[in-house]
């Protein structure tokens, strides 16, 4: 029996991983497509005149097996996948692709939308007018004005784009899983702490190799190597293995995937009358246009490139008054800058760790959550999970009531793609007046635990669990009637801000206090080193300021335009960051290829995101700031506005209930020390 056919007979519905076979995946979607169309048909058919119930919610609630099916799929083709997956993606992407097209290009269907959007709709809610116009905009922006022949074409575009974006993604992880350095002399481990050195000898034996030393391209691994490590001929092997990921003329090269998603994504909005891809995307977004997101990145480099050039400067004195070092190359920076930062600041990630263990950092995440919207966690052992890994809890309410089933899959494995993100098995939605509360799913590739040590996190990862986090609660609290407009269903450049405004709680004193205590000792982290941590906030913020805007001028550079077929990916990416890049150029390096976030994820014309909004959640921490950073009234404020109201409204409004104003973007440069505090 196929497990994705009928609804799930488990504790809170929760997927029953174990009663998956591979084989459920496809035979699921076909199922899923037909009930689907069948749906859309008899909306699509209705002798009774389109109004809003009978043909936008009800379209809205079609689908309920693919949905069942591609929550599974697609999270652990991410999260635990294998080539047998792989497979079965490339198998389902046309016909899932296909499907979205029949949807969208169905002409009675479309009639019918049309009808409804052009009516007079006095009594609709916000929020039901936001679903409105966003599933009228979906039809026209997949091809329901084009003639036959043009949805033809657009319909092989979207094929290509889908089984290339997958193929991108594949490259990338069978790249970084491919590399192993391994070190046989203990002396070539000189500088690193013993933790690191412990995880690497655990990964030897357990390949096979005991007496050895295994480093990968995981970050928990490549991270602490590149910047401790004093070997420097090993941190330059590890840094062009690192950054060469399909770029290396063999079978997973990504240059030409790379040019095809480009020069097709750009003939798709073409298609549909746009002047680019950036500007397809970016009329659903904040930011409206690509001008906007160019004037934005120029105005922040400008602020921000001085102060980036004076950073390199007295990191290349350092490392030559150090070492003799005449030029700082790629392989050089974290190292030297954790030695400067540790010679500034009395203060490095091996003086942190001790007191970042694992558990007492997801503790010190629910409090918080609990002081600020009362919410409480508490461990379940009785669902099913995909691996072992994953903890499981039930969130509940200031009252006691379920609001959400949390999965945390927290270690790097073969099988999961690196980085971190949040994701949901099951969207919140109201149908018939009841209430499905969501499955939410935090992914991340933490430092794992050895036989000698738990889990301790470095500082940064501290941060990357808060701003996960801050993504899941945006979804545990969704409180809306549409599952296409609840939780993280909101504009691009929005949904960073709930993520990046937790993150900010980590450099409290009243936040670190419920959770940063000795793995070993149980004491609390002394207040010299939370000193030392909001001292050296703003260590080198020049230079992370500017590299993340060089990484949206790439992403904007493949997107606004037009490509030429013929050109050199990585010359064409070098121009798109002149005068950003301070380091010599590593000619084995390019960043484009294992773009994932835009060539594989949803940021195509979105990568600018991430500054933008921290402009919003600098301006909003300034809020907490100002009346306390647990003041529950400003606390119900973001729940009721951002949280919990999703994709309700335009982000614009939600944020100015919340504040008050819309947002000061000197808050940010604020925060950042690029300006004076007010």
């Amino acid at each position: 029996m196929n497990p994705f056919l009928t609804p799930y007979k488990t504790k809170f519905a929760t997927i029953p991983f174990s009663k998956i076979e591979l084989a459920h995946y496809a035979a699921g979607i076909e199922e899923g497509i037909i009930q689907a169309k069948k749906e859309i048909d008899e909306i699509a058919q209705n002798k009774v005149s389109a109004n809003f119930a009978n043909t936008i919610v009800a379209l809205e609630l079609t689908g309920e097996i693919l949905d069942r099916v591609t929550n599974a799929f697609f999270n652990l083709n991410s999260a635990e996948t294998s080539a047998e997956m792989q497979e079965i993606a490339q198998q389902i992407s046309p016909l899932l692709t296909d499907y979205k097209n029949d949807v969208m290009m169905h002409k009675g269907l479309f009639e019918r939308v049309k009808a409804v959007h052009a009516q007079a709709q006095d009594g609709l809610t916000a929020e039901e007018q936001m679903l409105l116009d966003k599933t009228y905009k979906s039809f026209v922006r997949n091809g329901a004005n084009l003639n036959e022949a043009q949805q033809n074409e657009l319909r092989d575009i979207d094929t290509t784009l889908a089984k290339l974006s997958l193929k991108f993604g594949e490259h990338v992880l069978l790249e970084s899983n491919a590399y192993q350095l391994y070190i046989e002399d203990e002396k070539d481990l000189d500088g690193l702490p013993d933790g690191v050195k412990e995880a690497a000898a655990m990964g030897a034996e357990q390949h096979g190799e005991k007496g050895k030393w295994l480093f990968t391209l995981d970050y928990p691994s490549y991270i602490p190597f590149m910047t401790y490590s004093t070997v420097r001929e090993l941190r330059e092997r590890f840094y062009k293995a690192f950054s060469s990921k399909a770029f290396s003329n063999n079978e997973n090269d990504n240059k030409e995937i790379v040019k095809e998603l480009a020069t097709l994504r750009h003939k798709r909005a073409l298609l549909l009358g746009f002047d680019s891809h950036a500007d397809f995307v970016l009329a659903e977004r904040m930011a409206k246009n690509r001008l906007t997101v160019q004037d934005f990145l120029d105005d922040i480099e400008r602020k921000a490139l001085p102060f980036a050039k004076k950073e390199f400067d007295t990191l290349t004195k350092y490392a030559n008054q150090m070492d003799g070092l005449t030029e700082l190359k790629k392989w050089d920076g974290a190292y030297y800058a954790e030695k400067l930062k540790k010679e500034k600041f009395n203060i490095d990630d091996e003086l942190l760790r001790p007191y970042f263990e694992l558990s007492k950092v997801i503790s010190g995440v629910f409090t918080t959550a609990t002081k600020l919207f009362g919410l409480s966690f508490q461990k379940i052992d009785d669902i099913e999970v995909y691996h072992e890994d994953v903890q499981t809890y039930e969130v509940l309410d200031h009252n006691g009531n379920h609001l959400a089933v949390f999965y945390a899959d927290f270690f790097p494995r073969p099988g999961k793609r690196q980085g971190a993100w949040m994701t949901s098995f099951r969207s919140q939605k109201k149908v018939n007046h009841k209430d499905q509360r969501p499955h939410i799913s935090i992914v991340c590739n933490f430092t794992k635990p050895t036989e000698t040590t738990p889990s301790l996190l470095t500082f940064n990862e501290v941060t990357t669990l808060f701003h996960e986090f801050g993504h899941a609660l945006h979804g545990m609290l969704a409180n809306g009637q549409f599952a296409s407009l609840s939780g993280t269903s909101v504009y691009w450049d929005f949904v960073e801000l709930p993520s990046q405004l937790m993150e900010n709680w980590c450099y409290e004193k009243a936040c670190l206090d419920q959770f940063a205590k000795h793995y070993q000792t149980n004491e609390p982290i002394p207040q010299t080193y939370i000193e030392r941590i909001k001292d050296s906030a703003n260590f080198m913020s020049g230079m992370a300021t500017v590299r993340q805007i060089s990484l949206g001028k790439i992403d904007m550079g493949w997107h606004s335009a037009a490509i030429d077929n013929n050109i050199d990916v990585k010359e064409y990416e070098a121009a798109l960051v002149d005068g950003l890049d301070f380091y010599p150029e590593v000619k084995e390096a390019c960043t484009s290829t294992s773009f994932s976030h835009i060539f594989q994820g949803g940021y195509s014309s979105g990568y600018y995101s991430y500054k933008w909004a921290e402009v919003l959640d600098a301006d909003a921490f300034e809020a907490f700031k100002d009346a306390g950073i647990f003041d529950k009234e400003v606390a119900t404020r973001f729940k009721e506005n951002i949280l919990s109201a999703g994709g309700a409204e335009h982000p614009s409004i939600l944020y100015k209930r919340f504040r008050g104003r819309d947002a000061n973007p000197d808050a940010l440069l604020r925060r950042a020390g690029l300006v004076s505090a007010k």
